[in-house]
């Protein structure tokens, strides 16, 4: 038996649904929850007031609103969360992106973190091998310049030779970069590149197994990662109850309409959504895939599809059995987002013990 006392803190982050993922009713359209500055704003500033370590600003070039704009925006407006800024690789330019990453790192007072996506420029289509070997050296050059180093830089998709930008970050160095993925290229880019590796919800025999894996790919660069686990949570003062609103949360979902929203992910191919449907085609036919891991969600969402259901102690103890297992980070979210943050913040977070990543 672990003990938690002897465990690091571990960050507890919330999600903003920057990309129109929230919904009283999942699948139902709701104007009032659609993204926009006012609403995802008001997300994030919930999370500070629950005292949440960090919030995660997805990304998609079809959904929502931009990512970077409104890390902007919002960091004025913060005093001590941190911002996990997701970024989409294949469309920006490194050097430009090395910049605003160091500025909105200084208007947060050195509080951003960044989630590497792996992504397509839009109306492109790469294979995995390249577009994993292009994340990579993404990571290097944002590393190299956001660590105040020159950079002589000659890959396949880049040959820079540039100087660090005159507005480094508050550290000093680059802020941890958090990066997923379960298809043998991102597992090797992963291994190389990123210090937090990020996972969607599986049973616990499989997280063990993809830790070990990571771990190991790690080594034989001579590196060490750090662990993170992005799920939903429903929390409520009994179990019943909480099951009870994960039934209402699916109550009006069209099965045609869930596989539309599927498909419109960005990511709807991936390996890591192909593990999320076969977790939830395996599940038991309550949707539940073990104690307290509810595949329900996966029905309307691509990408992370389970939450975890149940009543604070068994909330908590889920979490810090995840703890004990390597998971120090954890992305959670909840429907509506606003709401389910202030119930989390309320029931679970005090009994955790959570802090900011550090290096």
């Amino acid at each position: 038996m672990t003990d938690l006392a002897a465990l690091p803190p571990c960050e507890v982050s919330w999600f903003a649904a920057l990309c129109d993922d929230d919904y009283e009713f999942l699948g139902v359209a709701d104007p009032r929850l659609r993204s926009s500055w006012a609403h995802c704003r008001d997300i994030v500033l919930q999370a500070e007031t629950g005292g949440f370590d960090n919030c995660l600003l997805p990304s998609g070039y079809q959904l929502g609103i931009d990512t970077t704009a409104f890390a902007a925006g919002i960091a004025p407006l913060l005093r001590r969360l941190a911002l996990l800024m997701a970024v989409r690789v294949g469309e920006s330019w490194p050097p430009q992106l090395a910049r605003q990453i160091a500025t909105i790192d200084r208007m947060l007072g050195g509080r951003l973190t960044i989630n590497i996506i792996s992504s397509d420029l839009p109306g492109e289509t790469l294979a995995s091998a390249p577009r994993y070997a292009r994340t990579v050296e993404a990571m290097h050059i944002l590393k190299t310049l956001l660590n105040g180093e020159p950079l002589d830089h000659r890959g396949e998709f880049w040959r820079l030779t540039i100087e660090p930008p005159r507005v480094g970050t508050v550290s000093g160095r680059a802020p941890l970069f958090y990066f997923g993925g379960l298809s043998p290229d991102a597992r090797a880019a992963a291994a190389v590149g990123c210090d937090v590796f990020l996972m969607w919800p599986d049973r616990q025999e499989a997280v063990a197994a993809i830790i070990a894996d990571l771990r190991a790919r790690a080594a034989t660069h001579g590196r060490t990662l750090r662990f993170g686990y992005r799920a939903h949570v429903i929390v409520r003062d009994t179990e019943a109850e909480a099951r009870a609103a994960a039934e209402r949360l699916l109550s009006k979902l069209d099965a045609a309409e869930g596989a539309a929203i599927r498909a419109r992910s960005l990511d709807s191919t991936s390996a890591g959504v192909a593990a999320q449907a076969a977790l939830r085609e395996t599940a038991a036919d309550d949707g539940y895939a073990e104690a307290n891991l509810w595949t329900g969600i996966g029905r309307a969402r691509s990408g992370a599809g389970a939450a975890i259901v149940g009543d604070p102690d068994q909330v908590l103890a889920k979490l810090n059995a995840y703890r004990a297992m390597g998971i120090e980070a954890f992305i959670l979210s909840g429907y509506p987002h606003a709401a389910e943050a202030d119930l989390f913040a309320r029931h679970v977070l005090p009994r955790l013990d959570h802090a900011p990543l550090v290096r």
